[in-house]
């Protein structure tokens, strides 16, 4: 059967914000573009959703193609429509975001990008279309779920102290903790655990290293 429609079809594509913690700071990921529009600028890794694939398909295809992750937790943000936001035509964004360990991450450019690589969110290059409210959008969203949900053990490796643990709600939200009341908070949750094992630098006293409990059950706390 054949169907016309009196109204021109806009295009779809995803654009997915990676967040980390790494060296103290927290950082996104950008790919450097290798075509036109923006070539030679960076942007979020993303592209254009195939007429058969569904729209969360394409967010994990693009992030393989571009920056060679996979295996990550991705969550739908928002969704982008301003007419003029591509000038190659009419085309409708669908954001994601998520949130990985920032330790032993190999990246490998692909397809259309020729560089992957992190910044630190509050060092970033101009971004290509309108990426910077993307990634705006999603710093807004990482701090506000942080305080409401365990979505920030999505930033754990493997074994983590709570002093490690700490530090890196204070980098993704950019807010100060008192020490008592998170580690009150954090145990309240029962998410974590301990190991049995302790991490111990420099002269100070080894600290216990602990695990997230389920972490593939990690979700959002209402």
């Amino acid at each position: 059967m054949t169907y016309t429609y009196e109204y021109p079809h806009p295009a779809v594509t995803t654009d997915i914000v990676i967040l980390t913690v790494m060296d103290g700071e927290l950082k996104v990921l950008l790919i450097k573009r290798g075509t036109e529009p923006f070539k030679g600028q960076w942007a979020l890794p993303g592209g254009f959703v195939k007429i058969d694939e569904n729209v969360d398909n394409c967010a994990v295809r693009e992030l393989q193609e571009e920056a060679g992750i996979s295996g990550v937790y991705l969550e739908q943000l928002y969704t982008f429509g301003r007419v003029d936001r591509d000038p190659r035509e009419r085309v409708i964004s669908v954001a994601y975001y998520a949130l990985i360990p920032g330790k032993d991450l190999t990246l490998k450019a692909g397809t259309d990008a020729t560089e992957a690589e992190w910044f630190s969110v509050d060092e970033l290059p101009d971004l290509s279309f309108d990426h910077s409210e993307i990634l705006d959008l999603a710093k807004t969203r990482l701090a506000a779920k942080m305080d409401y949900s365990t979505v920030g053990l999505k930033l754990m490796p493997e074994e983590f102290t709570l002093s490690y643990l700490q530090d890196v709600y204070e980098k993704a939200t950019d807010k100060p903790r008192d020490k008592r009341n998170f580690r009150k908070w954090i145990f309240s949750l029962d998410v974590i655990e301990a190991t049995g094992k302790k991490y111990s630098k420099g002269p100070h006293r080894p600290a216990m290293l602990y695990r997230v409990i389920n972490p593939e059950e990690v979700r959002n706390i209402r």
